[in-house]
């Protein structure tokens, strides 16, 4: 899943351009997470390890139905945008930070990335 996350937000990196990424004012990337998956700290820390970005899981990782009434309450005008969407960590978030150093990050992405070549036309289609 690490692996898959990162190969999509690379993808979406480069669609993007050098505009297109928002960094913290530390200048770094924050993969901002949430689902159920988000409660396996082994993959959060994974997935910084594999980013060589932090990933910000909230306190309530459930945040799905919590943007629908967001959304139901913004259309009547219970809350401003402002209360919302404010920027920056919040308290009660859990922060993971990278700990691999770039030469092994790199070679885990090129193992992968080998890994999933091999698997190319193994598959017989016409079947």
């Amino acid at each position: 899943m690490c692996f898959q996350v990162k190969d999509v937000l690379e993808a979406m990196h480069k669609d993007a351009g050098e505009n297109g990424e928002v960094k913290n004012e530390k200048g770094e990337f924050l993969l901002r997470v949430d689902g159920g998956a988000t409660i396996n700290n082994l993959l959060m820390q994974s997935q910084a390890d594999l980013l060589g970005n932090p990933v910000v899981r909230p306190a309530d990782i459930e945040t799905t139905c919590l943007g629908a009434a967001y959304a139901a309450g913004l259309a009547v005008g219970v809350w401003k945008e402002d209360d919302i969407f404010a920027s920056g960590a919040k308290d009660n978030d859990t922060v993971f930070q990278p700990k691999l150093d770039e030469e092994l990050r790199k070679k885990k992405s090129e193992s992968w990335c080998k890994a999933v070549s091999r698997t190319f036309d193994l598959a017989d289609l016409s079947l």
